[in-house]
């Protein structure tokens, strides 16, 4: 089976969970609508900064508000799509999207909107997004079934980084062109996309489990990941590296206006350097066919931090350009060798409610990140917000190291009296 996976083209092996119809389905759906999202980060910074005069506790206001309900509710969100059925979830989801996103667009249109309207529209999308990503991250597992699983994960990696190549470098123009409107018009009407694949979909094709768990507890949840010590350092290092590095929705246009004095255009072409080098990484990681090991994750949240430290002592904005691709490539490499080590390492039933964990972690720890970032450029520069939290990552990565050499350290005795069973998948 190995050689002929070895013989496999590299293409037919980069794209194999394309073969699947409905997740064919689910990613050209995602790909239009996470473009229309990423134009609508971007329409919607530039919108803060121009209404409050560059001020970067308002932007940071919005972000925490944005993120906020992931950080409250997305356990929640983890039990609905383990007790009941994540394509109708995924549905309903994108429609109530859709519907705030084409309200917000339509008082941006009119001139009537002000900044609490942005606030409360990031507030209400932030409460369905808290449903809607831990269910889609365990929907993929039922599109495609645990042997495609790294692939597709890494392919939606991969599209969703595409997107975000597209999507602010479209925004940036559409803003000087026909100005701001106009992109969360676009964003709204993109859920549809998203929608329409979903209801395309042959439902007696995906890979369900024989039955969902009756009684789907979050504290059920949160023992099982305590009572898996491979999954508690990935999980915990991820808490990390989010809180302080993962924060460039706020410190990119920050960079862009108030170091390198750049238009929309250029503010957007910054996000862009940053997501081709992670869809870079996202297309490397689709050759992944195991469970990650332990250093593998390690060791990338370590040159993550390396590098985001150097992107924010960048001279000028084509080495920061330069940087921040480099930036991205790492963090994508780092979050997706993590996901893959928590993912692959937990059983169906709890899939769910510990990729809802995983949610909270990643993006619930944006609103702590984004108000810590905020304070701190406020004090310091635009700047401090990158260095300040590459630097913060690169020690955190230094502190899990020591740990699996203490723990390599510990378990060698118990491996020179004889075997000991390696949790599943050391592949890297």
């Amino acid at each position: 089976m190995t050689g002929e996976r070895a013989r496999e083209p590299l293409l037919r092996r980069t794209f194999r969970s394309l073969g699947v119809r409905n997740f064919r389905l689910f990613a050209v759906g995602q790909v239009a609508s996470v473009s229309g999202t990423w134009m609508m980060v971007t329409a919607q910074d530039w919108l803060v900064l121009r209404m409050t005069d560059d001020s970067a506790g308002a932007l940071g206001l919005v972000t925490a508000l944005q993120f906020a309900p992931v950080l409250l509710l997305t356990m929640l969100g983890g039990r609905l799509a383990d007790r009941y059925d994540k394509r109708v979830l995924l549905i309903a989801a994108n429609l109530v999207s859709g519907t705030f996103a084409a309200l917000l667009a339509l008082a941006v249109l009119t001139g009537s909107v002000r900044f609490w309207h942005v606030a409360v529209a990031a507030a209400a999308l932030g409460t369905v997004n808290a449903v809607e990503i831990p269910t889609r991250m365990s929907f993929v597992s039922e599109l495609v079934g645990s042997e495609l699983l790294p692939n597709a994960s890494a392919l939606s990696a991969a599209y969703f980084n595409t997107a975000r190549v597209l999507g602010p470098a479209v925004a940036g123009l559409l803003i000087s062109t026909v100005g701001t409107p106009a992109v969360m018009l676009l964003n709204a009407a993109s859920y549809l996309a998203t929608v329409l694949g979903l209801l395309l979909m042959r439902p007696a094709e995906l890979h369900r489990s024989a039955r969902r768990p009756g009684n789907a507890g979050v504290g059920d949840g949160l023992r099982y990941v305590l009572s898996r010590g491979d999954l508690v350092l990935p999980l915990a290092l991820t808490a990390v590296v989010g809180l302080v590095g993962f924060n460039f929705q706020l410190t990119l246009p920050l960079m862009a206006k108030t170091v390198f004095d750049a238009g929309p255009a250029s503010f957007g072409l910054l996000t862009t350097a940053l997501a081709v080098g992670s869809l870079l990484a996202a297309l490397v990681t689709t050759a992944r066919r195991g469970r990650p090991a332990a250093r593998t994750v390690v060791l990338a949240a370590l040159a993550f931090g390396v590098l985001e430290t150097l992107a924010g002592l960048a001279p000028g904005y084509v080495s920061a350009a330069l940087a921040l691709g480099l930036t991205g490539f790492a963090m994508l490499y780092f979050s997706q060798a993590a996901n893959h080590r928590v993912q692959l390492g937990t059983e169906a039933a709890y899939r769910g409610r510990v990729l809802a964990l995983y949610t909270v972690i990643v993006q619930g720890s944006t609103p702590l990140g984004a108000l810590l970032t905020g304070l701190l450029t406020e004090q310091l520069g635009a700047r401090a917000g990158l260095y300040g939290g590459g630097l913060a990552s690169l020690a955190a990565a230094l502190v899990a190291l020591a740990v699996l050499r203490r723990t390599a350290r510990t378990t060698a005795p118990h491996r020179a009296a004889g075997p000991v069973a390696e949790p599943a998948g050391t592949g890297r």
